[in-house]
């Protein structure tokens, strides 16, 4: 038999679930995604059933290894990237979830935020989190899930149930229960870490109720996981890299020194800076994060978190109906009048950074008798990239040096006429690398990485080429003046 000649990510997101598999010069060579529903039972909240992603996994890394024309003894590794945040408690014995899972984008525990902020515990989570005290992380959607499902308190005490991350709840599921762990970028989304100690916090478990019965154990991003049940695939398989979402973007991304930054645009969009070994704290709400973590150090990074980007096409496409095919806004927003006015606030669920608004909601504003479909699309389309402004220009504030370029990925990376518009909006040349799905690439990575697949970060920096730059074009008048505009749009659906 010979070498192994693939590394398989999984790329659980927030509305589907991809397998790609990479070879040895980091090209995909086979995929398959399956797409799963999303659950609204009321205002503001947003569940997924655990089980459906699980089921989704197995389908769409089965269906990566067919059209490969490959089996399990092909594949040296897998790689876990997911939808970070996302929380799962499940019964240790039976491993069935207790609940649906609670989403990022959940806004539920909206009022226990607020009583922790307002009873001045802030700064000492900000301090050891490098987070803001939001519905967002997972410390009150576990805090929830114990204290409004039936005995779930008393059960999570006595060590019956367990807690992960999305990355967690599939590691369970495909070593057949035998490991209950996570990395070091998921553990630090949850309110309940301390990044510069690299452990979970006593004094923050006591805060949020959370028993350290039910959390994982805290891994570095490229390590040793164990490996599949062989029945799953046909042979057990190492899983030897995790990392959330926008970590293994940023690893795909090739960004390893300190200065590097890049952009994904996917269901919402996230920006991170690597700053090195410092966990460079905000004063202008950013999030201070782990990048990743290799052999027991972590490279920590500033991150700007931006609830709605891609989720805002969908938007127009499954509740306007404006458009059949997200792939339509391109030619819609190059025929929009350039001078419209039409602002899109896609507070559909509160605003991220920097304004960490749980209680706004979306506007649109400046229509007119003339405004139209094609100006409703381009204002969405517009948005991410005032939102990525705002990202940058609190970055500067806090002390970060102006990108020299911004790299991008995610689905709306490819959309020419927004990342046209984006690099005009930041004033700064915008790269689109030539594999797109850097989320899949950092897993992969990661999990290479460990395994010797690929041998050092210097040979997958190396792997890193662009396929298209785009490159400002538009007047600093004009930028100015529609920022400005924008701006105005934010403070109308601002309630704090």
């Amino acid at each position: 038999m010979g070498e192994p000649r693939y590394v398989l990510a999984i790329d659980q997101g927030t509305t589907s679930t991809r397998a790609i598999l990479f070879d040895r010069a980091g090209a995909p060579v086979g995929s398959a995604r399956q797409e799963h529903t999303q659950h609204f039972p009321r205002d503001g909240w947003v569940e997924h059933d655990a089980d459906e992603i699980w089921r989704s996994v197995l389908d769409v890394v089965r269906g990566a290894l067919d059209r490969a024309g490959a089996s399990a003894a092909d594949v040296a590794a897998i790689g876990i990237a997911n939808q970070r945040e996302t929380t799962v408690v499940w019964d240790r014995a039976s491993g069935e979830p207790v609940h649906r899972a609670i989403v990022w984008q959940d806004r539920r525990t909206a009022p226990l935020c607020a009583r922790l902020t307002n009873d001045g515990h802030g700064e000492v989570i900000r301090q050891r989190t490098g987070l803001i005290v939001d519905p967002y992380f997972s410390a009150t959607k576990i805090a929830w899930l114990l204290d409004n499902v039936g005995g779930a308190r008393e059960r999570a005490t006595r060590g019956e149930l367990a807690f992960g991350t999305i990355d967690s709840f599939l590691l369970w599921r495909l070593t057949g229960g035998r490991c209950h762990a996570t990395d070091a970028t998921n553990a630090s989304r949850t309110m309940l870490f301390d990044i510069h100690r690299q452990d979970w916090d006593d004094d923050l478990l006591d805060l949020f109720g959370v028993p350290r019965a039910v959390l994982p154990e805290v891994r570095d991003s490229s390590a040793d996981f164990g490996a599949t049940e062989p029945s799953l695939f046909g042979a057990a398989i190492p899983i030897t890299g995790v990392a959330g979402d926008q970590q293994a973007a940023a690893f795909g991304q090739a960004c390893f020194e300190p200065g590097l930054i890049k952009s994904t645009y996917g269901t919402g969009c996230f920006a991170l800076l690597n700053t090195g070994e410092t966990a460079l704290a905000s004063r202008n709400r950013l999030l201070t994060t782990v990048a990743y973590r290799l052999d027991g150090k972590p490279a920590y990074a500033l991150e700007g978190s931006i609830f709605v980007a891609g989720a805002a096409v969908k938007w127009l496409r499954d509740k306007l109906a404006l458009i059949d095919r997200a792939d339509e806004t391109e030619a819609l927003a190059a025929a929009a009048a350039d001078s419209s006015g039409v602002y899109l606030v896609p507070a559909f669920v509160g605003l991220g950074a920097p304004y960490w608004d749980a209680g706004a909601r979306g506007a649109l504003v400046g229509m007119t008798l003339d405004t139209g479909r094609a100006e409703i699309v381009r204002a969405a389309l517009e948005s991410v990239a005032y939102q990525t402004r705002d990202l940058i220009e609190a970055m500067a504030a806090d002390g970060a040096a102006p990108p020299v370029t911004l790299r991008v990925d995610g689905g709306m990376a490819v959309n020419d006429w927004a990342m046209q518009f984006l690099a005009d909006i930041i004033d700064t040349p915008v790269e689109r690398p030539a594999v797109t799905e850097t989320t899949a690439s950092g897993a992969a990575f990661l999990a290479g990485l460990h395994t010797g697949f690929y041998p050092s970060l210097e040979a997958i920096a190396a792997m890193w080429s662009c396929e298209r730059r785009f490159t400002p074009a538009m007047s600093a008048e004009t930028r100015d003046a529609r920022y400005a505009g924008w701006r105005e749009a934010v403070a109308r659906v601002l309630t704090r």
